[in-house]
Formats: C-alpha cells, structure tokens, sequence
C-alpha cells in the first residue's frame, strides 16, 4: 500500500541528506546504533516478557551484495510491528517536528531540541536512492516499508515466515559503491562502531566466489568485524597494564608508552568513563591552529568523534583519550556537543583528575615531570594565563630557567625559587631573553649576581603573559630585571619616587653626569625616550630597559613574531657611573677638538646597548667599523 510521507518529514529527509551530517559515511554508524539500540531493547523487554527474548544470542550481520548493489544491514533485536512502522518511518515524531525544522532554521532555540529525533535511520538516503525495511517483532505479524525518499512510502506485510528483528537493505547510488568493499566496511564499524556490546559480522558477497587469494576479498564465512572491548569502562583494578598500553598505542600509533595515565569512573549528577593519557613526546602540530587535537568521545560505546575540543580546555589539548557516556547532550547528528551544564561536569573533573596526576608525578616521578615540562610546560603556563579556576594550581606545576644553574636543562618551579632566596631579597626577579644564552650572559645580571640574587630566565613566547597573570608567589611580588628604575640596596628595591610636581630628586652623580645625559639624548632621540643613571650594572657600561608598564624588547619582539600590532615605544637608556668608558666621554662633553671621539664612543655605547637587548642595530656597517677602529688602536 502507497502512503504519502506528511510535509514536515519530506522537509527532514532533506535536511538529513544534504545538510545534517558532515561525512556520508556516518550512515553505517547510525544504522549499526540503531540496531544495537534494538537488542538492547529485546533484551530488557525480555527479562520480564521471556516471549521478547531473542532465541540466541544477539548480533548483527552486515551483507554486501555487488551484483545487485545492495548493502543488508541485519539484526535479531526488538522488531517492530506495521503500526510502529508506519508511526516511526512515516511520520518522524510527528508531534515535534514542526518545533524541530523551525528550531533548525532559528540556531538560538535549536539545543533545547536537540537530541530528541531518532533521525539516524534517515542517514542511509545519503548513500541510497531507495531503502527497504522487512521487520517483525515477536508475537506479531511482520511489516515490509520501502521508499526511494522524496515523497511516498510503501508499507505492506511480509508475512509470518519474517525472520524476528529487523533487515534494511540499500540500494546504494553509483557513487557509493564503495560500501560493498569488504575493506572498506570494516574499516567504518573499526572506527566507528568497534566497542558496541553486540558482535557485528560481515557476511560473505552471496554474488561472489572469493578464490583465497586477494585479501580484501569477500569472506568465505561471516567474520566479525568489531572487538566489543571497551578498555575505558573496565576498573583500574581490571584492565591489565599491558591491555591499556595496547589501547593506547592503538589510539596515538605511538612506539612509546605514555608519560601518564589517567583511568576513572564518575558516578552521581553525570555518569562517565574517561582513559586518557599524556604522551611522553609532544605531538609535532600541537600549535597548529587547524591541528586535530581532542579527546575521543563516545556514547554508548558508539563512536561519536575524535577531534572533541569542547571536553578539555585548550592548553591541555596534547592529552589523549576516551571519554565515554550516555549524559551527553548530542545534537541530532551526534557530531556536535551542546555547550550545557552535563558538559562543564564532564571537562571539570577530567581537568581536576588530569591536574592530579601532573602533582602527583612531580612529587614522586621528578624524571617523568621533568620530560612533561620539556614538552608541555608551555601549555600549563598558557593554562595558568586562561584558566583562572585552576591558576594556582598550575603555576606550582610552571617551571623556569634560572641563573642559579649552568646548565640549560635545569630547571626551578617558583615554590623553589622562593625556598632559596636569602635574607634581604623581598622580590622574585625574571628576565625576559630569547634564550637561555641571551639571558645568562645579559649585563642585566651583574647588580643580581653581585648580591647573590636568583633571576628566573623567562625564554618561552608565554611567559611573561604568565607573569601578566601571577602578580605575586607566597607574598612575593613577581618583577621583571629589564623595566623600571631600581635600587637594589633599597628596601622596596625601587628607586625614589617623584614628587607631587612630577620631579624625582637630584644626585650629585645625576648632576655630575647630567651633560652627557643631555648629549646622548639627543643623539638618540629617534629611539631613547630618556637616559639616566642606574644601578643594575656593575661592570658593563649600559644596558637598555623599558618603562614599569612598557613592554620589554623581548613581549615586542614575541607579538611581531605572531603578526600582532606593537605600539611604538622608546628605550631608556641607563649608564654605569661607575664605568672607566662612561668617564671617558663625561671628559669629552663639550670639548669641541675631540667632538668625533665622543659621537664614535656614544655609537659604540648604543650599539652595545642593542645587542646586550636583542635589537638588530641600527648601523652594523658603522658598529664593525668602531670596533675594529678600536681593536687598532
């Protein structure tokens, strides 16, 4: 008997087949869930109704035909009964689908809706110009649904001899042939359906007559085609070191083991199981911004995604896993997580325990901690800066170069560095280089080093955005070596303040060296905004800083690298007055017989002010001629 589909469902097999799912091949996956829904359905219906209950043991069979270009999709679970039929493939939730196609088309009221459609059977016109359903329940008369999904349906009945459960056979179109490939139908129920708790067997080609000696032929004998074991929601105590070393290579393709891993299940509010795992090397695209880097989700051991951002914040993006659970709000695709309150559980929790782990590995593996930090201390620094939740728990696990070590390797969390100031330091002092050499071998460090101050070495792009973020460490201001006016031998370990009228006061040194202060400022106005006299060197002559709330060379040099604005700013240029060079051309200041000494001393003085900064000079031409002027001499 031909039936018209009502006006809203011929709306929906459009929406489903041009609009809805991303990848065509999902329809296997949705058609596979459906039928594992409906032995579930059989089984528990049959533990108070024994006359509901399969007379074996539940599977389903997929059954390629390539002389009729058909693909069966087979399983021994609930059936259904003509008038289910008719209800659920002819009408599509009939009472709400009007609410859904206007929810589709106005995105705001769209996730309050989402979820509610069994639609996925509908997936299988992406790949088929007609669908036929042959269905029986048990204790009921057999159903047969056929259309070509545009417009009508036939329905009509397949009798008593109707094997129980449910056959959908598809016509499939030319361009999708390749789902009658055995390989190829293994290779979507391994990825997509491989943990679903009822055995699925590919059954041989009946057009076929493998001859044994292509290995992607036809099987001789159904195969079964998925492993239905679900490591994730085994206990700790029951999977096996060896069988969750195994899931996880087979996940990542990795030769190593991890570094960690991290393996719970949450009961209460949200239900989950969650195996994740931090590889011991960090992947080579981690900073890709396209790069696929998410957790793996699934619901009801069906595979939903494995590029799933929304489950972990950005900078734990290098963790790899599985996250399993029937809580999850999906959208009518399952391709697309809600952003709701079941979701916010699932990533607090997954973070809480991941965040664990990291502690726990740096109290009792510092081997293990020291490789994650070499691979991902970036992140966890970049975590501190964007997660305000969980700030204080991740900048104990940053760690940082440090002068107090001569070796590059070595490295110092903040609790450390605190632990190891000695009396009279009030600060926590950083440096901010492009490396390590730059840093360790800056004129910045000799007033430091001189009283036996630690500096932290800031040398990755994300640190001093985590000094933006961490002010302050067990009551200890976190300042930068390269900004503001110090005095190290004052309490504060800041120079004295400006009066009411905006003037600092005078030293007899300011007022000694103040006529070549004046000259070199205007020298080098085009890029000095001041020069004065300072305290951080103790043998070097100069050395440029920025102002208290200017960036350093270092954030400028940073942003520009990300193509990022940088607002114009100029250096202060401190001097030694201790220094034999700073004396010399005081004495030339105003002597007009000796004008040109003191301009190729000044150029020498600014050009080693450059370098000691990272700047490219401003003349190298000129600088190589100074210096090998006054090599000669």
């Amino acid at each position: 008997m031909k039936k018209q589909f009502q006006t809203e469902v011929g709306r929906m097999l459009d929406l489903v087949v041009n609009s809805l799912y991303s990848k065509k091949e999902v329809f296997l996956r949705e058609l596979l869930s459906n039928a594992s829904d409906a032995c579930d359905r059989s089984r528990f219906e049959g533990l108070t109704d024994k006359s509901q209950a399969a007379d074996s043991a539940y599977r389903i069979q997929i059954v390629p035909n390539k002389e009729s270009g058909t693909l069966a999709v087979t399983d021994n679970g609930i059936g259904m009964t003509a008038e289910e039929v008719e209800r659920n493939l002819g009408t599509v939730a009939s009472s709400g689908t009007k609410r859904f196609l206007q929810a589709m088309q106005d995105k705001a009221d769209a996730p309050e809706l989402i979820g509610q459609f069994g639609v996925g059977f509908y997936a299988a016109f992406m790949v088929a110009d007609r669908v036929e359903v042959t269905t029986r329940r048990r204790g009921a008369e057999g159903a047969k649904w056929s259309s070509d999904g545009k417009s009508d349906y036939d329905l009509e009945p397949a009798g008593d001899d109707a094997a129980f459960g449910t056959t959908i056979v598809l016509h499939l179109r030319d361009d999708a042939k390749e789902y009658l490939d055995p390989w190829r139908l293994k290779e979507l129920v391994r990825t997509y359906s491989d943990f679903l708790a009822y055995p699925i067997f590919l059954c041989p080609d009946p057009s076929e007559k493998p001859d044994g000696k292509d290995k992607d032929a036809a099987p001789k004998e159904p195969e079964q085609v998925n492993s239905m074991k679900a490591v994730w929601k085994k206990s700790k105590s029951e999977a096996k070191p060896e069988e969750v070393e195994a899931f996880y290579k087979h996940l990542t393709h990795d030769d190593e083991k991890p570094l960690a891993t991290v393996q719970f299940a949450a009961e209460g509010a949200t239900e989950f199981h969650a195996l994740v795992f931090v590889p011991r090397t960090a992947p080579y695209d981690l900073f890709y911004p396209n790069a696929k880097l998410g957790l793996q989700l699934y619901v009801r051991n069906v595979f939903i995604g494995d590029d799933v951002k929304e489950l972990l914040p950005r900078y734990l993006s290098f963790v790899r896993g599985v996250v399993e659970s029937a809580d999850l709000p999906l959208n009518v695709s399952r391709e697309m997580l809600q952003d709701d309150a079941v979701v916010r559980r699932i990533r607090k929790s997954l973070v809480g325990k991941i965040l664990g782990e990291l502690e726990d590995m740096q109290k009792n593996r510092p081997e293990d901690f020291a490789v994650f930090s070499r691979e991902y201390g970036r992140m966890v620094k970049e975590g501190c800066h964007a997660d305000w939740e969980n700030s204080d728990r991740l900048r104990d696990l940053a760690v940082f170069a440090s002068s107090a070590f001569d070796d590059p390797s070595k490295t110092t969390t903040l609790k450390e560095y605190v632990s190891r100031m000695p009396d009279g330091q009030k600060d926590v002092w950083y440096l901010a280089a492009d490396t390590w050499d730059a840093a360790k071998h800056s004129p910045l460090l000799e007033a430091f080093a001189k009283r036996g101050w630690e500096v932290l070495f800031f040398i990755d792009p994300v640190d001093e955005f985590f000094a933006e973020r961490v002010r302050d460490y067990d009551g200890k201001k976190l300042r930068a070596a390269d900004r503001g006016e110090l005095d190290l031998d004052a309490p504060d370990g800041e120079a004295k303040k400006a009066d009411k009228d905006g003037k600092k006061p005078e030293t007899e040194a300011d007022k000694k060296f103040k006529p070549l202060s004046d000259y070199l400022a205007k020298r080098f106005e085009k890029d000095v905004r001041e020069v004065r006299l300072g305290t951080r060197l103790v043998d070097s002559a100069c050395c440029f800083v920025a102002d208290e709330w200017g960036p350093s060379a270092h954030m400028e040099r940073v942003l520009r690298a990300f193509n990022q604005p940088v607002p114009e700013s100029k250096r202060i240029l401190e001097l030694n007055p201790a220094s034999p060079m700073v004396e010399k051309m005081l004495g030339l200041v105003g002597d007009e017989s000796r004008a040109s000494d003191l301009a190729d001393l000044a150029d020498l003085l600014h050009g080693q002010a450059q370098l000691a900064e990272g700047t490219p000079l401003s003349d190298p031409a000129r600088f190589n001629k100074l210096v090998s002027a006054l090599a000669a001499r």
